[in-house]
């Protein structure tokens, strides 16, 4: 396992908390992203390449995830409810690769490096189908101390990236796979959009 690291960034992106928690615990390294309505550029772009993941609660959906997850929504709404005013950080991540994606066959051949169903997968190539779909590929750290921060209005609306509070910068985190678990999962990935 490598070392502890830390995290020198006041970034945050989001993402549902059910992915969150996927990234979390190793059950994947990639998110999609085409970018959120609110954005500012109208499309998604790589704002850092190191962020803390921002969990969102409040449009996920039981049926854009493969049957065995979607029992994991209800946990997440567990720790959370719609007047709550605050959040807990729990992770970081480094961009390992972003890699772009047109092809809604390759899209397809990633489904088993990943929680949500096909459907999901091609409702985001599609918004904006002249954009290529960005599959980023994360290495996630987990944080030595978990902090709960005040959820501002601007960390609200469908929006990619985030400024976080500053007490979260020089948290440190271990990573939550090992070297060999994640560059074996980086090869698979790359290897299966190749075959596309």
């Amino acid at each position: 396992m490598s070392a502890w690291i830390k995290a020198d960034t006041t970034m945050g992106l989001k993402d549902w908390a059910v992915a969150v928690e996927a990234l979390g615990t190793g059950k994947q390294i990639l998110v999609m992203r085409k970018g959120g309505i609110a954005e500012e550029t109208r499309h998604f772009a790589v704002q850092s390449e190191r962020f803390f993941l921002y969990p969102a609660y409040e449009h996920q959906k039981e049926e854009l995830l493969k049957p065995e997850y979607q029992g994991e929504i209800a946990k997440t709404r567990s720790l959370w409810s719609p007047g709550k005013q605050t959040t807990t950080i729990k992770y970081f991540a480094v961009l390992h690769e972003d890699i772009e994606v047109m092809e809604e066959e390759a899209l397809f051949r990633l489904a088993p490096h990943h929680i949500w169903t096909n459907r999901f997968a091609a409702e985001r190539l599609k918004w904006k189908k002249k954009l290529p779909l960005h599959v980023l590929l994360l290495r996630v750290y987990k944080l030595e101390q978990p902090l709960e921060i005040p959820i501002r209005d601007e960390y609200l609306g469908c929006k990619s990236w985030h400024q976080m509070p500053v007490e979260l910068s020089g948290l440190k985190g271990s990573p939550v796979l090992t070297d060999a678990e994640f560059m074996a999962e980086v090869e698979a990935i790359k290897s299966t959009l190749a075959q596309a």
